[in-house]
């Protein structure tokens, strides 16, 4: 689809000497509301839980939420980090998935964006919530959305590598190599227009004959094998779509962006620094309005295989993630050990917070029209209730912050997921089992 003139408008661009230069958004440029700052969501996902002991015990010094709710609330050593960005952000207790409740406590990682259920050992996922944004808000820019894990790829079933699924519940592939995520952000195709055109013809023709010959064969397959083949078709729909995004964007030069100081060979070996460098590749990803939706999962559930669950015994801890999340429930011995992961994730979080927040954009920052949600779906490891989340950003969008919220444990997360979507422009009553809005965490 040739870009449109209401596409001109939202987006403004020098022509010369044969180049197009996309702009940043420019205040003079703006006309009235037909050139809105950008709307943007991230969502930051942890396994396993936090140390959540009896208050004035000694372990209490490492809970992970506050002792009590309002405003003059204090944050114990797991979220220490983030004082300096108390009135940018809002701690949230009690929430949880009414599905996910009785769910096993390591097949949650694959519902925490979806409040999707486990039925009889088997999950039919549903579309996540950025995801959903997605088709509505990702057709602004090259990407809809920046999908990151540590580990990378899909995982498996109740064991996903990925926050991210479509509107058929199927996983959206997560990248876990810096490099090659800023190289598909930022890099340069040495390739001429006319050879990158012919490349997109040749795949779109390519992905025609796939989508056709699938078509005839569907009617002579068995119910189970039609639902496979569904499955697979999905998933080149989703390239499909991929191919006629780059032609839209063919002639649009991506932003220019230096590389200096970022870790892009950081890997599991190095988790310290492949954190820290997913959070810059988000904040570049937004402040070039190269995608407005990103997701990254720091670990996922599956203790045997993760590649990240050894990232605290690389960082001196005395184990790995999952058993770190098991021994801070036998005693007091092991809170502090998961405290300090904790201490050290709130610290990578408080460092992307930070650099949103320090970047004027309008009237205010990035982190102002920017919502990031930070958590978990376990408060204890196995325990899918009062999941761990901070909400921070979003003050143009309608959040007020400098609280701690403590909801009743029957409160639906899918009613937090209304009001950012909500946030984002998007006209929807309801997602998965919402029972509305939940108008606490707006100003």
């Amino acid at each position: 689809m040739p870009f449109t003139t209401q596409r001109f408008q939202r987006r403004a661009f020098l022509r010369g000497t044969g180049v197009a230069l996309a702009l940043p958004w420019l205040e003079s440029l703006a006309e009235g509301r037909q050139s809105p700052l950008p709307r943007r969501f991230c969502a930051v996902y942890f396994p396993y839980g936090i140390v959540d002991r009896q208050p004035g015990t000694p372990a209490a010094e490492w809970n992970w939420f506050p002792s009590s709710p309002g405003r003059n609330y204090q944050f114990n050593r797991s979220l220490a980090p983030l004082e300096a960005l108390r009135s940018d952000l809002t701690v949230l207790g009690g929430l949880s998935h009414p599905k996910g409740r009785n769910m096993g406590g390591h097949d949650t990682a694959d519902t925490w964006l979806t409040a999707a259920e486990l039925k009889e050992g088997h999950l039919d996922n549903t579309v996540s919530v950025d995801q959903l944004a997605a088709l509505h808000i990702g057709e602004e820019t090259r990407y809809p959305s920046l999908v990151l894990s540590s580990d990378g790829g899909v995982g498996e079933p109740t064991r996903a590598s990925t926050l991210s699924f479509t509107r058929t519940g199927q996983p959206v592939p997560a990248d876990n190599r810096p490099g090659p995520v800023f190289e598909r952000l930022f890099g340069l195709d040495d390739r001429s227009l006319e050879a990158r055109r012919v490349s997109l013809d040749r795949s779109r023709s390519m992905l025609d004959l796939v989508l056709g010959h699938s078509h005839s064969l569907r009617s002579g397959l068995a119910n189970h094998d039609k639902v496979k083949l569904d499955e697979y078709l999905e998933s080149v729909r989703q390239i499909e779509r991929r191919v006629e995004r780059s032609r839209r964007w063919l002639e649009v030069p991506k932003p220019s962006v230096s590389a200096s100081g970022l870790r892009l060979e950081a890997d599991d070996t190095t988790p310290a620094e492949l954190i820290r460098t997913m959070y810059d590749l988000i904040y570049l990803a937004f402040r070039t309005d190269s995608t407005r939706l990103a997701t990254y999962q720091i670990g996922n559930m599956n203790g045997a295989t993760s590649i990240a669950g050894k990232f605290p015994q690389l960082l001196g801890l005395s184990d790995n993630m999952h058993k770190l999340a098991h021994d801070a429930r036998k005693g007091d011995a092991g809170a502090e050990p998961l405290g300090r992961w904790d201490t050290f994730l709130t610290r990578q979080f408080a460092y992307f917070l930070d650099r949103l927040k320090n970047t004027p954009e309008g009237d205010g920052t990035l982190l102002d029209r920017t919502v990031v949600l930070y958590g978990s779906s376990n408060s204890q490891t196995h325990v899918n209730l009062n999941y761990p989340l901070v909400l921070a950003g979003g003050r143009g969008l309608g959040f007020g912050h400098g609280r701690y919220l403590r909801f009743g444990d029957d409160a639906p997360m899918a009613n937090l997921f209304v009001t950012i979507l909500g946030s984002l422009g998007l006209p929807v009553e309801g997602f998965a089992d919402s029972s509305g809005p939940l108008e606490q965490v707006l100003a």
